[in-house]
């Protein structure tokens, strides 16, 4: 593996936490119901700790030597997240988002290999941390849903 390998790794994970990032922000726009002002300011919480996370993971792309990618159609090509449905009920908003904290959580595990065969021991750090805020992400979006109407 080589650095090269790391940042095309790392491009995934951003695409992912920007597409992560954009979903969960038109989800706090659009959100109703008798949970509303929890989850708007749940969600609020969530995107804006995305949009500082984005900004950590393409300036460590950009520490490897390559170009951040910072346009929709990248992102679109690159990422494994579907876009947010604004009509959605709340409970399904939710579930929505824990399962795409999964696939960003898979994102940042490839990451996370080829970063520790590397010994790129800064990057494994970002990387472990983004993995535990994604963990918590998906444990409170999920407890969250408990009770839900499907």
């Amino acid at each position: 593996m080589t650095k090269h390998n790391l940042a095309q790794a790392l491009k995934v994970l951003l695409a992912d936490s920007y597409a992560l990032y954009l979903k969960t922000h038109n989800y706090h726009w659009n959100v109703e119901g008798k949970r509303f002002v929890e989850l708007h300011t749940f969600f609020e919480v969530q995107y804006t700790e995305l949009a500082m996370a984005v900004d950590a993971i393409a300036e460590t792309i950009r520490m490897l030597g390559e170009k951040a990618p910072g346009s929709f159609r990248k992102y679109m090509e690159l990422t494994s997240i579907k876009d947010g449905d604004e009509s959605a009920s709340a409970c399904q908003m939710v579930s929505d988002l824990a399962a795409d904290q999964g696939l960003v959580m898979n994102s940042i595990e490839a990451a996370l290999k080829i970063a520790k065969e590397l010994e790129d021991e800064a990057t494994i750090g970002l990387l472990a941390e983004r993995l535990a805020v994604h963990r918590k992400a998906e444990w409170m979006l999920r407890s969250s849903a408990t009770g839900c109407e499907k």
